[in-house]
């Protein structure tokens, strides 16, 4: 269904991307932002999942910059070596072939941006500061609250872990009190990634429901 490409971002770097297309006609397009892991099994899935959904799904690599193809799994082992790229994320770097991946769709239709983990943070970054959205969707972005003070744009909906080791409720309770525009979802009991059904937090029962209500909000506004 899906096939690797490359993007060309403002500053002529080209980064590599999954993109996957719908049988039939689509009803609009998504970028999908990767955890810490790449564009690994996991984020591919997504992207074929969304467009069974009709809706073309491109995932940039936003990795490539510092390793090209760099993807992994879940293990204790991989997870270590995977956090070496956020020591010091490059945060514009990577919000360029983020924009360079929504500017490779826009022709489809209404785009919309969906992040895992550190792309969840991506995501809201993009909803604040990228052009060429109509809605964004994050999940368990642990950098969404130093983000907070930046309004997003466009229609933005947020989903967390109450039990996320590494988002206290408490920056969950900042970001609503800062950004009452934004849709705040925390699932009881989910852990992060609690969507990914190759961790061991995953949390069927709360994945699904974040789906669902993530499905419905894209239905919403990407028209």
């Amino acid at each position: 269904m899906g096939q690797d490409i490359k993007l060309t971002a403002s500053d002529g770097f080209q980064p590599g991307a999954y993109r996957a297309d719908p049988t039939g006609a689509a009803k609009g397009a998504l970028v999908v932002i990767q955890e810490i892991f790449g564009v690994n099994h996991h984020i591919r899935n997504i992207c074929d999942r969304l467009a069974a959904e009709s809706y073309v799904a491109i995932a940039p690599a936003i990795f490539d910059r510092v390793e090209l193809d760099f993807t992994s799994g879940y293990s204790p082992d991989e997870i270590a070596v995977a956090r070496k790229f956020v020591a010091n994320p490059d945060w514009p770097a990577m919000l360029r072939d983020t924009q360079a991946a929504i500017n490779a769709v826009k022709d489809v239709g209404p785009v919309g941006i969906i992040g895992f983990c550190l792309g969840g943070s991506i995501a809201y970054a993009a909803a604040t500061k990228l052009t060429g959205l109509k809605a964004a969707i994050g999940y368990y972005g642990g950098a969404v609250v130093r983000f907070a003070d930046d309004k997003p744009t466009v229609p933005t909906q947020l989903h967390f872990g109450e039990k996320d080791a590494g988002i206290p409720l408490t920056d969950v309770e900042t970001i609503r009190v800062k950004r009452p525009d934004v849709e705040i979802f925390v699932y009881p009991g989910a852990q992060h990634g609690f969507g990914c059904d190759e961790r061991a937090s995953y949390d069927q029962p709360s994945a699904d429901l974040a789906w669902t209500r993530s499905l419905a909000f894209f239905a919403q506004n990407l028209r």
